[in-house]
């Protein structure tokens, strides 16, 4: 059957079907890549922005052996943005200057809740992050003893969470201390100067802060930090599906290299934070936890859903629990880490 078509379709119709598979008109093939990473065919946008965080190292990774640059050619111009807190992140992504960025589950939790459209799409870390840190000399030995003190948080993320959560443990709410929503940097500049009594930490500033200032961790649990999400905005996945499954395919590459290769993790981490390799190497090897799933799902969901009554007892969310709710049926977008992981 197939040799009467051949013969019997003109001329011409053959050329044209010949044009279209040179020019990579088939449906389909814009999403396709050759065996080199080079496009086959072009990208549904000429612009990715995406974040790179010193809490995130799996896109230090990315970055820096430019995945994402490789699979999309010359076509796509790849725009970093660097984080400095998922605070940070989520306002970037909620103005629409990021496609793609990096936050605590709890952060991403929240700005979903208050109605940025963004949806998890990767899990790039299972990490014990946060603590509650206190000077060398300080005579706080307990989350009890924070009554009435000045904590130093960053509004919005995972240690703020881990604050509520830490002070519910001793019965307490965060009315009962008084936080100084300061970035995470400048929380602890803030606890070496003395003009706050205690700080709800992130490494790898958390991890340094032990090392360079002898700064404690009075207290730690690793049940009250959530995930490492990867989110884009709905925009970005509804308009450019092709990007964005590159993306994951990049952090899913970066995920198997950062595993193989600890120690140059550690180092590429040292570099960019401008941290002792040390204490990069504490972050990497003992707090970070790379070696998860990148699919997000009932594990990531379980967390929040713990987190969730701190959120609205906050009165972090303006819709409550109603709009908490509504987030959590709708925040995650498992798709692209599926087709990643297969």
């Amino acid at each position: 059957m197939s040799t009467v078509i051949r013969r019997t379709v003109p001329a011409l119709a053959v050329g044209a079907v010949v044009m279209l598979m040179a020019t990579g008109c088939f449906a389909g093939e814009n999403a396709s890549s050759t065996s080199d990473g080079a496009s086959a065919g072009s990208w549904s946008t000429d612009t990715l922005s995406i974040d790179f965080a010193t809490y995130n190292p799996l896109s230090l990774v990315v970055k820096d052996q430019g995945l994402i640059e490789k699979a999309l050619g010359d076509d796509v111009d790849v725009e970093w943005t660097q984080s400095a807190g998922s605070n940070k992140a989520n306002e970037l992504l909620r103005a629409g200057a990021l496609d793609v960025g990096s936050t605590a589950g709890s952060a991403a939790l929240l700005a979903r809740a208050n109605g940025s459209p963004i949806k998890v799409i990767d899990v790039y870390s299972q990490p014990e992050w946060s603590a509650i840190v206190v000077g060398p000399d300080s005579d706080i030995t307990s989350v009890a003893d924070l009554k009435g003190k000045k904590v130093a948080a960053t509004s919005g993320t995972d240690p703020y969470f881990f604050l509520l959560q830490a002070l519910e443990t001793e019965g307490l709410s965060v009315k009962d201390v008084d936080v100084q929503n300061l970035q995470h940097a400048d929380g602890r500049a803030a606890l070496d100067g003395g003009s706050v009594d205690a700080w709800a930490g992130l490494d790898p500033i958390m991890a340094a802060a032990e090392v360079e200032s002898g700064d404690k961790l009075i207290y730690r649990n690793v049940d009250f930090n959530s995930y490492g999400f990867l989110n884009a905005t709905e925009e970005f996945l509804t308009d450019h599906e092709d990007v964005a499954q590159v993306v994951v395919d990049a952090y899913e590459e970066a995920r198997e290299w950062a595993l193989a290769n600890p120690d140059e993790t550690a180092a590429l981490l040292a570099d960019v934070a401008g941290i002792d390799p040390k204490v990069a190497t504490t972050v990497i090897g003992e707090r970070s936890n790379l070696d998860v799933s990148g699919i997000p799902g009932d594990a990531q969901l379980a967390v929040l859903k713990k987190i969730a009554p701190v959120l609205v007892d906050s009165d972090a969310v303006t819709g409550g629990q109603s709009a908490v709710d509504q987030a959590l049926d709708t925040i995650i977008e498992p798709t692209f880490a599926e087709k990643a992981a297969g």
